[in-house]
């Protein structure tokens, strides 16, 4: 029974406690209807509450009928919708679609959150979106976060994330839906192979399979689970040796670290002035390594996010000023 799937997982992540309210992101297609429902089934279980929130990114003609369903879900089941949107298209000019819709998604999810005062915000992330996930970051260079994939549980902007569905296959969820005899909305621009994603998706991973290893996509999440964990207990080793501010660092005592500390501590200060490390790639850090150990005193590094890293008597992180 796949509902029973998903309570181990919250149990083997701890995503969910009890008296917690989730806002749970619903967009009316297959893995994120699965998840309302399977978490409407647990909530008496395990003494939850939720909330939907539906976000209409503008982008296909038939998206207003997209709201309309989840509306109707919503009803069905008795539980308060919030809904929003935002023309993607238009918020893409510096940036990807996928990366202005992200963006646009996630802001509504946090406002909506803060609003309602919810605890956590669940997304119907799956298995294979975790093994699509892995491909592309090799694909485009990465370290051992990027490796750990999308974390079951993770912190961004002050706002924990979880992912009940990430141990779970899409034909399992396919096949729970169609056993609820719930028909869900489908995405046609997910058949197409106008996205990164879609490409790995539809053409690489079937190669994979094909040619390399049927069990490719269990290969890949089964790395991404012991890559996080690995992730994990380094990043709290870092923790545990940093003393004093967050963002800055005494050069000899930094000198001395293990490479992989130093590194994580880089990381650690980013992502304390800017919430997250998207966009900070190897090229980045190496770069800040060899200010931090070559480069002459009132040396600069600048990196994506507004980050400014300085040498002075001491290694400071800081935001650049607006121009």
């Amino acid at each position: 029974m796949l509902s029973e799937k998903v309570r181990q997982t919250i149990k083997k992540y701890q995503l969910i406690r009890k008296g917690d309210k989730i806002l749970v992101g619903v967009s009316g297609g297959p893995d994120s209807l699965a998840l309302l429902l399977i978490l409407n089934e647990l909530s008496k279980k395990l003494g939850f509450s939720l909330y939907i929130a539906h976000f209409d990114h503008m982008l296909r003609k038939d998206s207003p009928a997209d709201v309309k369903f989840v509306k109707k879900i919503a009803i069905k089941l008795s539980l308060p919708l919030a809904c929003g949107k935002a023309d993607v298209k238009k918020l893409a000019r510096n940036c990807s679609t996928e990366e202005a819709a992200r963006n646009a998604r996630f802001d509504f999810f946090l406002k909506t959150s803060k609003k309602i005062k919810a605890d956590k915000l669940a997304l119907a992330h799956n298995l294979e979106d975790q093994a699509e996930t892995v491909l592309m970051r090799i694909l485009r260079g990465t370290g051992l976060y990027g490796l750990s994939g999308i974390l079951p549980k993770r912190s961004i902007n002050s706002l924990e994330v979880i992912r009940p569905l990430i141990e779970t296959k899409r034909n399992q969820i396919e096949a729970y839906l169609k056993e609820k005899r719930i028909k869900p909305r489908l995405d046609s621009s997910n058949l197409e192979d106008i996205y990164f994603r879609n490409k790995i998706r539809n053409r690489l991973i079937p190669l994979l399979e094909k040619e390399y290893s049927p069990n490719i996509k269990e290969l890949l999440a089964n790395l991404a689970e012991n890559s996080g964990s690995d992730y994990r207990l380094l990043n709290k080793l870092a923790a545990s040796l940093k003393k004093g501010k967050a963002t800055s660092f005494n050069l000899k005592s930094m000198k001395k670290l293990d490479i992989a500390i130093r590194r994580m501590l880089f990381r650690r200060a980013i992502a304390k002035l800017q919430g997250d490390t998207r966009r900070i790639s190897f090229r980045h850090i190496n770069e800040i390594e060899d200010l931090a150990l070559n480069r002459p005193l009132n040396s600069i590094v600048d990196v994506p996010g507004g980050i400014s890293v300085a040498k002075r008597k001491s290694l400071v992180f800081y935001r650049r000023k607006s121009q």
